[in-house]
């Protein structure tokens, strides 16, 4: 198993962003080939001092090894999620890969 983990952070003051990241999210990254495991979501207030809470949407891809994620990443509609949303509505980006 693979995990690709991408916490976002969305433009201050574009309106919609984080409705735009998530929808761009499904439309473009779910139907990628390859993919075992696809969750993205806003992120979720919480009481715990150790939860980071600067971010606006979480992504997490589970793929069977790095092979599948590496096709991933240059993938058509990868490609085109990147151009056509993640430039226009992040700020910022970290990512997160393990096995």
């Amino acid at each position: 198993m693979f995990s690709h983990v991408v916490i976002f952070w969305t433009k201050p003051g574009l309106n919609n962003a984080v409705e735009d990241l998530l929808a761009g999210a499904e439309k473009y990254l779910r139907p990628i080939p390859g993919i075992r495991h696809f969750h993205v979501g806003r992120m979720v207030p919480s009481q715990r001092a150790v939860v980071d809470q600067s971010y606006q949407v979480g992504l997490v891809v589970g793929f069977d090894d790095k092979a599948a994620q590496d096709a991933y990443q240059v993938h058509p509609l990868h490609l085109e999620f990147v151009e056509q949303v993640f430039k226009r509505v992040c700020d910022r980006v970290v990512v997160y890969d393990f096995a």
